[in-house]
């Protein structure tokens, strides 16, 4: 693939998922804050951009791995005004549909692309290359930005337009918040009937009652362990309650969650 790809946002998503981009072969370009981090990604062939305008310039692609909208758009409004026409952004964060709208109408007036991608499988995933990345663009863009996420992607659906992967992402989540309260609730009805709780986990991740976020609570010595995760789920969920307001579906899975997400949320103590 003779295009340049850059990549900004090498976190514990993001970096797997460079790792991935120059392990396959592609020219690779990338940009952190703190450009420490970049030296494993120049140790293999990578070039460490000075600046994102610098990071923009040189490159077709670029993907963005951030935590939240305001990050986003920090690094957008620094890329759009100085790639190449025909350009591609992919956001892989998880934000607001009404965001990646907005981001769409910058773009097509600088005449890039803006494909929303959000990923699903955590770090493990983007290091064996079998993400879910959940597309939503124009057909043209996909195909073109295919080549890239098939090296950190397996499952790669176009869902529609800009923002129809923002929606499916948060609607994914929030199940994931939903299955982890339902965990919580059936382990601890468990041993409020004497039924020994490692006995119960092995039993439940055999039969039909087990689901992804089943395991994942399971492996918790308590909710409040789940340190890395719960910001980005409560995140997450608050994004569902904004873009369905008064739900019926979007108030039940908040209802299920909440207690789950209030125990591995606990508040900073001042």
């Amino acid at each position: 693939m003779s295009e340049t790809i850059g990549f900004i946002g090498v976190g514990s998503q993001g970096g797997p998922m460079a790792h991935r981009i120059v392990d396959a072969g592609m020219n690779l370009v990338v940009w952190a804050r703190r450009p420490e981090v970049l030296e494993a990604y120049t140790a293999k062939g990578a070039k460490a951009a000075a600046t994102v305008a610098e990071l923009g310039a040189d490159c077709d692609h670029v993907g963005i791995c951030v935590v939240n909208d305001t990050d986003v758009l920090s690094i957008t409004d620094q890329l759009v005004p100085v790639m190449k026409r025909g350009g591609r952004i992919a956001i892989h964060s998880t934000i607001l549909p009404e965001t990646v709208a907005k981001l769409e109408e910058q773009c097509d007036a600088a005449g890039l692309f803006l494909i929303d991608a959000p990923v699903s499988g955590g770090s493990p995933g983007a290091e064996a290359g079998t993400l879910t990345v959940m597309c939503g663009g124009r057909q043209e863009a996909y195909e073109a930005a295919l080549p890239v996420f098939q090296t950190f992607g397996r499952l790669i659906p176009l869902l529609g337009p800009a923002g129809a992967g923002q929606r499916a992402k948060i609607v994914n989540n929030a199940m994931l918040s939903a299955h982890m309260g339902v965990a919580q609730a059936a382990i601890e009805a468990a041993q409020a009937l004497d039924i020994d709780r490692k006995a119960f986990i092995e039993l439940i991740g055999a039969s039909s009652g087990n689901s992804f976020g089943f395991g994942v609570f399971a492996r918790l010595p308590s909710p409040a362990a789940f340190t890395t995760g719960a910001p980005m789920l409560l995140k997450d969920m608050n994004l569902l309650k904004a873009i369905l307001p008064g739900h019926d579906g979007a108030d039940e899975i908040a209802a299920i969650s909440a207690r789950f997400l209030a125990a591995a949320n606990p508040p900073k103590s001042s």
